[in-house]
């Protein structure tokens, strides 16, 4: 289910200029297709932030429980 090199594809994607040719040169359906996606990959990035941010602490807040707290 987790796929790296699809990630990756995206970011090379973005970072190319390639995204933002399609959406210069694109036609108005092709445009607003990108906006769409561009908008549900922002919702997913937020989403993932808040998920990472609370594996984390939840890792750490056990770590405190047990009383395994390394400093690192």
């Amino acid at each position: 289910m987790l796929d790296l090199d699809y990630l990756a594809k995206i970011e090379n994607f973005m970072d190319s200029g390639d995204l933002a040719f399609e959406f210069e040169h694109g036609d108005e359906d092709k445009r607003q297709l990108i906006l769409e996606y561009l908008e549900r990959f922002m919702d997913l990035a937020e989403k993932a932030d808040a998920l990472a941010t609370k594996l984390i602490f939840r890792d750490g807040y056990m770590e405190m429980l047990a009383g395994s707290n390394p400093q690192k």
